[in-house]
Order: structure tokens, then sequence, then C-alpha cells
């Protein structure tokens, strides 16, 4: 992952220079700030993957040497289903139609919210990483 790592630190290095640009000639809040948050996102990417590199070391694919066997075996943990994705998404739509009618529908929808992230969160807290 050192390369995706090193190419969004290249994309964090372009928007930050743009964005440096923009504030310098433009001075315009909305364009500053997509700009600013684009940085952001991709600084956040790069730094995620190069940490994941840190961690994990080299991948097979990253080799030329490299043969498909050396990536079998366990893929991932996938959950079985689960309620807290429906419960997340009702309390996000809640929160949705409370911001066109009324802030006590926003803190019911942050009712439902709350519990469903937290049990998302929470789920597999206790299961052993392999």
């Amino acid at each position: 992952m050192k390369h995706e790592a090193y190419l969004f630190a290249g994309v964090a290095l372009f928007f930050l220079l743009t964005d440096a640009a923009y504030i310098w000639f433009a001075r315009e809040p909305a364009g500053i700030a997509a700009l600013t948050v684009a940085f952001c996102m991709s600084s956040v990417i790069s730094f995620f993957c190069l940490i994941n590199y840190r961690r994990k070391g080299g991948r097979p694919e990253d080799r030329k040497d490299s043969d498909i066997r050396e990536r079998s075996g366990i893929v991932d943990f996938f959950p079985p289903s689960s309620g807290y994705p429906v419960v997340t998404a009702l309390g996000a739509a809640v929160i949705a139609v409370g911001i066109v009618y009324g802030v006590w529908v926003v803190l019911i929808g942050f009712g439902l919210l709350w519990p469903g992230v937290f049990g998302l969160v929470f789920q597999f807290g206790n299961r052993e990483i392999r």
C-alpha cells in the first residue's frame, strides 16, 4: 500500500497547492472550503494507506515475482445478518425529515441513530482478530 499512499499524498499536495492559489487569487469561501475538504480527505486516505503498509508490510500484488496462491486463505470477517444497519438508516432518515419539520423530530432521529451506530461499532468488539 506504499504506492497508494504516495499516490494520494500527491493528490493531497495538488489540492493544497490549488487551495493556496485559490485563496490568494479568488478569495471565494465556497471554493476554498471545497478544496480544503478535498485536501483533508486525500490526506486521510494517504495516512491510512501508509499506516496499513507499515503495520502489515508489503502485499504479494506489489511484487512482480509473486504467485496467486500467496493471497489465498481467509479473506476477512463478514458479519451475519444484523438489525443495526436498519436502525442507523432509520435514524438518519428521521434526522433528514426533522430538518424540514422541526428540531423535535431531529432529536427523535438522534435517539434512533445513536443506538444503531453504537451497535454497529461494538457488535463484534469481543471478537478475536486473527
